[in-house]
């Protein structure tokens, strides 16, 4: 009987790690938004359902804060996030951005363009899109979405 009580207790050890952000230690998230926006409020939701801590500041006006962090006008969303040095724009995918803290590449950081349908925190069916990063390197591809 005590080694099947070890074996679910490492099997729930196990689960627990599994949905537990990507990168230890990266689990804190900065997020600017509206304060009446639904998708927004979906989207922290999102990222506190697979592990993350999230402090919101509302505000009306992202302008500033994207200026700031250098989102580039045609990557603009409804809201901007800061974690582990990154810039993330928009309705990215929580397993995107662990993926973006795993690898550590040199951009500035990644952006879910516009609102993309049944990406986290939007309604509807899951439509393709791609998130882009974007840094001294320019904007470029990062990983489709399907």
């Amino acid at each position: 009987m005590k080694h099947d009580k070890r074996i679910g207790l490492l099997a729930l050890a196990v689960l627990t790690l599994a949905s537990a952000p990507a990168v230890a230690g990266e689990t804190s998230v900065t997020v600017t938004k509206s304060p009446s926006c639904g998708c927004c409020q979906g989207w922290v939701d999102h990222m506190i359902d697979n592990g993350y801590e999230v402090r919101v500041i509302e505000t009306e006006d992202l302008t500033p804060v994207k200026q700031r962090l250098g989102v580039p006008d045609s990557l603009g969303s409804c809201h901007t996030a800061e974690i582990g040095g990154y810039v993330i724009e928009g309705h990215v995918p929580a397993a995107t951005i662990g993926r973006l803290l795993a690898e550590k590449p040199r951009v500035s950081g990644i952006a879910a363009p516009g609102m993309p349908q049944g990406s986290p925190g939007m309604a509807g069916e899951r439509e393709p899109f791609v998130v882009m990063s974007f840094g001294p390197a320019g904007i470029l591809p990062f990983q489709k979405i399907d």
